[in-house]
């Protein structure tokens, strides 16, 4: 009985060391390969967000109304207040407009 005990000792003591070594060649195995992906992911980063494009040069503001264009709208304005479109005020207030455009 007492070789028994042996054996079994020692197997207990060979398995248990077995166990704490390869939970620790585990642990070191995991910490380098949390190290690789924390390196990877830096090199695999999306680059920053690239600057917002410049602004477009302000566009030229629109040119005067010709006389003829005025008169045009005039004459449009006069057939729609014609019409009954438009009441004498509304007409009025359109008339200053164009003019004093």
């Amino acid at each position: 009985m007492p070789g028994l005990l042996r054996g079994v000792a020692r197997t207990a003591v060979v398995a248990g060391t077995a166990t704490a070594v390869s939970n620790r060649v585990s642990r070191r195995q995991a910490g380098r390969w949390a190290q690789q992906d924390a390196q990877q992911a830096g090199a695999y980063a999306e680059p920053a967000a690239p600057p917002p494009p410049a602004a477009p040069p302000a566009a030229a503001a629109p040119a005067a109304p010709t006389m003829e264009e005025k008169l045009d709208q005039l004459k449009e304005l006069a057939t729609l207040k014609e019409q009954g479109v438009l009441t004498d005020q509304e007409f009025a207030a359109q008339k200053a407009r164009i003019l004093g455009s």
